[in-house]
């Protein structure tokens, strides 16, 4: 009877440290915390993230191009005077002024504004493929946060559980039902769990002290902790659909297009260049009264107009249409190149999506739930005496592993939808 009472005493331990720790509320090291939801933490990404309003300077200064191109080549204005000798010869004094601009021929305006206006479509797109990497490397470090937050929940949970074993051998060695070893073990694994409790939020915490970086937040103590579903990411898809979608959406696809656009403009504006422009001058001459003996002269005006020709001798030399021409060249190799690793990289993406799920499922399925049920088992043989704490600690250590593992899978199935949505241009992930 006196057993069987002390065994009851124990097995009430064990339930209480259990029901503590399933209540118990995972907190990182500091106290000044709040939550933080995807789609707001998206928001601040993409209104306060540097790098990105870095990037969009790229897209003003490309706008700014736009209208440096559409300006025509500016007029110049001289003047200048001439004394003939007034005071020695009586000649008098001549002014001149004269205007003069180059006519450009072989379209280098219009070539300029083509290739001015593709480079902005460039610089927006390249804007546009910028926020797609930001979104989906952010996204990626909020389930990282939320991964190792999840971490310490489960490494929490193992530490109460040995903690309570422990305290319950205590109670059994001192009524010299299980011998000192035993005892000592227990505890040492109790101890052991706290470091490794320990080492789990230590990651967490950095998680967190990293994810306030993607938005830019300054003198700010406390910490954004993430809440979000791991249920929202089963997704549906079709290999050729997916393809088809990239090749209209995928941002650094059509970059690396209209980077070819770009190219072709280059070869054409380098072609411009090698046509000669004209010069045209209108300008007027005047000539004050000559008062020599010799030979007297009247006053004169005179006006005058006039034509330049350059002799462009360097156009022998056709090296920067030829340097335009292998840009050209080595573009479309590029484009060719990204045309090809496209199906690849959404067939790979596709594949390890897909192989993620069969995991979850595999998890879901039975694995969490007979590790659950060993644990159990083997617990409540120890606390009558049917069991060794090797085996509790075996069973409890398998459980853990399994339980992490699950984690685990469950972040690498989020990443891989990211991995493939980004590689296919798409983006409805919210959770």
């Amino acid at each position: 009877m006196k057993n069987k009472w002390i065994s009851l005493l124990i097995t009430g331990l064990l339930l209480v440290g259990g029901a503590q720790s399933a209540g118990a509320q995972v907190q990182p090291a500091t106290t000044q915390t709040q939550k933080i939801y995807y789609p707001d933490f998206l928001n601040r990404v993409g209104t306060h993230n540097l790098g990105y309003l870095a990037e969009k300077y790229n897209l003003s200064i490309a706008e700014a191009e736009v209208e440096a191109a559409k300006a025509f080549p500016n007029p110049e204005l001289s003047f200048g005077w001439t004394d003939n000798g007034e005071r020695r010869m009586e000649m008098g004094y001549g002014f001149e002024a004269e205007l003069s601009w180059d006519l450009e021929l072989g379209g280098k305006r219009k070539a300029r504004k083509l290739l001015a206006g593709s480079q902005r479509v460039l610089a927006t797109l390249e804007l546009q493929n910028h926020f797609h990497e930001l979104r989906a490397d952010a996204t990626v470090a909020f389930l990282e946060a939320l991964q190792n937050k999840m971490l310490v929940a489960v490494k929490q949970d193992s530490y109460e559980s040995m903690k309570q074993i422990s305290k319950s051998d205590s109670i059994r060695f001192s009524l010299g039902q299980i011998s000192k070893v035993e005892s000592v073990q227990s505890r040492l694994e109790t101890k052991s769990m706290k470091n490794e409790l320990a080492e789990a939020e230590n990651e967490w915490t950095n998680s967190l002290l990293d994810l306030k970086q993607w938005f830019a937040v300054e003198k700010s103590d406390s910490l954004f902790v993430p809440e979000g579903d791991w249920e929202k990411f089963d997704r549906l898809f079709d290999l050729q659909e997916l393809i088809q979608t990239a090749r209209q959406q995928r941002t650094d696809y059509l970059v690396a297009k209209q980077t070819l656009a770009v190219s072709s403009h280059e070869v054409r504006l380098a072609r411009a260049e090698r046509v000669v422009d004209l010069g045209l001058s209108l300008g007027v001459e005047s000539n004050s009264f000559a008062r020599n003996a010799v030979a007297p002269t009247p006053g004169n005006t005179a006006v005058k107009a006039g034509i330049s020709v350059p002799l462009k001798f360097s156009n022998k030399k056709e090296s920067g249409l030829k340097n335009a021409i292998y840009e050209q060249q080595k573009t479309e190799l590029e484009y060719r190149n990204v045309e090809l690793e496209l199906e690849k990289e959404i067939a790979q993406a596709l594949h390890t999506y897909l192989t993620k799920q069969k995991q979850i499922q595999l998890f879901e399925g039975s694995m969490l739930q007979e590790a659950k049920e060993v644990l159990d088992g083997i617990t409540y043989s120890y606390q009558r005496g049917a069991s060794s704490l090797l085996e509790v600690l075996n069973a409890q250590r398998t459980y853990n592993e399994t339980r992490e593992a699950y984690v685990e899978a469950r972040f690498d199935y989020a990443v891989a939808l990211v991995e493939l949505e980004k590689a296919v241009g798409i983006w409805d992930i919210e959770f």
